[in-house]
């Protein structure tokens, strides 16, 4: 009841992170149709490139040693060995190329569903594989019984496609009691090739469907309930809370360090109690005006206040406060636009400091 709760529970879909961790585990989705497939699929090249080319020779050689088996002698183990020798040894020329070619088949086959990696957890020992209770659970639980009818359904599939087409080689098959058996095995070299390729394409899209199955049920398992998501993401991104706290720190040092800057400032822009932007200018230093601060509301009324406290003139203008505000950044030169409008009230300061009354607030 409780392992049923806890997967109904799992309605989100998995993050990026649960796929990662689960592929770097080895739990990946594999068919096991595409292994059948790639076996039938390397016999039939089997059949058709490389075995009309051995099969003469296969015959030539168990025709020889046959025909000299009487004449061999064998009295010793050796003699027996030699005998044995001269009818494995063909047979193993011929058939080395098959392994090769199933072999290169299989492998095609695995990487062409998941990429290869080394999984160090898979070669490691588990009590659960030996455990009888958990054998007959996979066996005989619901995942095993839902394994078996899929399987006796394939099965049963390929046994009508089987018997339909060798109903359909019918005539060919009869006729063959008529020919020459010298013509036998190219007949029955070209009847297995159709069944077998038959067979293939059929099993090819009972691979298709497999795959499609094996990928669902693989990201079903993966399913993430709403708790493991947030879990997750306190994980990877940190504690929202512990973050929204970090950055409020960060910017209370940040408007701190911005504070500090108001007394090198020239002249404050205002507007008059919302925005406050303090700007330097210094021809030596060259270069365009900086925004040393600004801030809005309470931020432009302290910025106001500090710039009192170090005798810095304050200009209220409306617009160009506001305009300031919204497009300049605190320790960068203002933008071109800026640079006339500014100009009138630097050269306006001067001049207030030149007639000795640039030391207290004046509404322009």
């Amino acid at each position: 009841m409780a392992g049923s709760e806890d997967k109904d529970s799992k309605t989100e879909q998995p993050t990026e992170k649960k796929i990662s961790d689960a592929l770097e585990k080895g739990n990946i989705p594999v068919s096991k149709e595409a292994g059948v497939v790639a076996a039938l699929v390397g016999l039939v090249l089997y059949l058709v490139m490389v075995f009309p080319a051995v099969a003469p020779l296969l015959v030539a050689s168990l025709t020889a040693g046959f025909a000299s088996a009487a004449a061999r002698p064998l009295g010793t183990g050796g003699d027996a060995i030699a005998a044995l020798s001269a009818l494995v040894l063909p047979l193993v020329a011929v058939l080395a190329p098959l392994f090769a070619i199933l072999a290169v088949c299989g492998l095609a086959a695995s990487m062409a569903q998941n990429s290869p990696r080394m999984v160090a957890e898979k070669i490691q020992p588990e009590l659960s594989r030996i455990s009888l209770i958990a054998g007959w659970e996979r066996i005989f639980g619901l995942q095993g019984l839902a394994e078996f009818g899929i399987t006796c359904l394939k099965v049963i599939a390929v046994g009508i496609v089987v018997v339909v087409q060798l109903q359909a080689e019918q005539d060919r098959i009869i006729s063959t009691m008529r020919t020459d058996p010298g013509e036998l095995p190219e007949l029955i070299l070209v009847i297995a090739v159709r069944l077998l390729s038959v067979v293939t394409v059929v099993t090819i899209l009972i691979m298709v469907l497999d795959i499609i199955r094996s990928r669902m049920a693989w990201r079903s398992n993966l399913k993430m309930s709403h708790q493991e998501v947030k879990d997750e993401f306190k994980q990877s991104e940190g504690d929202p809370i512990l973050k929204a706290r970090q950055r409020s720190i960060a910017r209370d040092r940040a408007r701190r360090r911005m504070m500090d800057q108001v007394p090198k400032a020239t002249v404050v822009i205002a507007n008059p109690t919302h925005f406050s932007v303090a700007l330097r200018y210094v021809q030596a230093e060259g270069g365009a005006p900086i925004v040393l601060a600004k801030g809005q509301d309470l931020v432009a009324l302290r910025i106001r206040a500090i710039a009192e406290e170090h005798g810095i003139p304050i200009i209220e203008n409306v617009a160009l406060a506001r305009s300031l505000y919204r497009s300049t950044e605190v320790d960068q030169m203002i933008p071109p636009e800026f640079y006339r409008a500014v100009a009138e009230v630097i050269y306006h300061v001067h001049c207030m400091k030149g007639s000795d009354v640039g030391r207290r607030s004046v509404a322009r």
